[in-house]
This record gives structure tokens, C-alpha cells and sequence, in this order.
């Protein structure tokens, strides 16, 4: 299981990765948790994907099981132009050190679980979205999400900071929240086994 990322200039040298992750969001969004999402031939996708995002994915053995998308916090985002609602005006100031993550998916009928319970390629992925950032130079990650994930932030010591009231959106109750990046946090969830593309550029830079 690795963490790797896909940026606007690598999708067409990965297409198999990209459809992979926008058929794994459809079988999340759509058949799991009852989003109003648009599928067309079994991948769902939406006009943030035309905005040259990164794509942070969890691969086990070829096979795509984890996926987000990252966009600058100050640009046009998911959080901004469709779940504004989720916030106060006076609780959201994007910064250029803020990354927005949406579109947050594990298979977990295919992961494995850490000794706490929860699944392995979910913090994978927690772990992978806060090292991508740190390496970036970015303090600040803003996501909408649902309470499902918050409580599993709120077990492995990451704190969620509620930008706003909760909402009912399908099957799932979603909030905006904002989590600190910084490397205790990055220690705190990075699974034993954790191995990531960007950890090992990184070293060798």
C-alpha cells in the first residue's frame, strides 16, 4: 500500500489510476452515501476536476482504494461555490498557506485495519494529504466532510476545527472543518507501515 500524487500534467501518463479513482468516487458518493453526484459510465466527476487539482490516491497492489483532491483554498473550491452553507463568514479566511481537500473516498470493503479499529488505507490517506501538504510549505488543510470522519480524526488526536453547523446531505451528515498541518500530527496518524512517492522524493532531494 503506497500513497502517490497526481498532478494536472501526470494524469495522461496514469490513465488507469485517474479512472479508477473517479469510478472508487462514484461507488462512495453516489451508491454509498446517497450524494446527488453526476455518474457517467460509472465515474462520477464534477467541474472542480476541470481546474488542474492534485490527486492524492492510496494504491495497494495497482489497485486505487483511497483518493482526494487537494485545490488552493483561495481559488474557486468546493467549499466556496457549493457547501457555503456549511460556514460563517466570520470563521473562513483562506490564506495561500490553506489547501482544500474534497472528494475524501476509501474502499473499505477492501482495507485493512489498523490495531485501533479503523481502516488502514483511510490513514494512509490522512497521513499522505497532511505530508503532501508540509512538503508544500502549507499550514492549513480546509475539507468538508461528515461526522464519520471527524470522530475518526478526533481517536487518532487530530482536531477538527467546525467552520460552521452541521447539514443532512444524502446519507451522511457533512460540516467544513479545518486541521493544522505540522509534523506531530503527520507522526500522530502515519501508519507503521506507511510508504508514500512523495516521502522518498523527497529523501533523495
Amino acid at each position: 500500500m503506497e500513497v502517490i500524487a497526481i498532478g494536472p500534467h501526470d494524469r495522461s501518463q496514469n490513465p488507469l489510476l485517474v479512472e479508477q479513482m473517479h469510478r472508487l468516487r462514484a461507488r462512495v458518493f453516489r451508491e454509498r452515501m446517497g450524494w446527488d453526484v453526476a455518474v457517467v459510465d460509472g465515474q462520477e466527476s464534477d467541474q472542480f476536476d476541470e481546474l488542474n487539482p492534485t490527486s492524492i490516491l492510496v494504491v495497494d497492489r495497482g489497485v486505487v482504494i483511497g483518493h482526494t483532491r487537494v485545490l488552493p483554498a483561495m481559488g474557486p473550491t468546493m467549499l466556496s461555490e457549493a457547501f457555503s452553507f456549511l460556514t460563517s463568514s466570520s470563521a473562513f479566511a483562506p490564506h495561500s498557506r490553506m489547501l482544500e481537500t474534497s472528494r475524501f473516498c476509501v474502499d473499505t470493503s477492501t482495507a485493512r485495519l489498523t490495531p485501533d479499529g479503523i481502516h488502514l488505507a483511510t490513514m494512509t490517506l490522512i497521513a499522505g494529504i497532511l505530508e503532501w501538504a508540509a512538503l508544500g510549505g502549507y499550514s492549513e488543510i480546509v475539507t468538508v466532510t461528515d461526522v464519520r470522519l471527524e470522530r475518526i480524526l478526533r481517536r487518532v488526536g487530530l482536531q477538527l476545527r467546525r467552520l460552521g453547523e452541521t447539514s443532512r446531505i444524502g446519507n451522511t451528515i457533512a460540516l467544513a472543518g479545518i486541521v493544522a498541518v505540522d509534523a506531530q500530527s503527520i507522526q500522530r496518524v502515519r501508519p507503521r507501515q506507511y510508504k508514500s512517492t512523495f516521502t522518498k522524493l523527497n529523501q533523495a532531494a
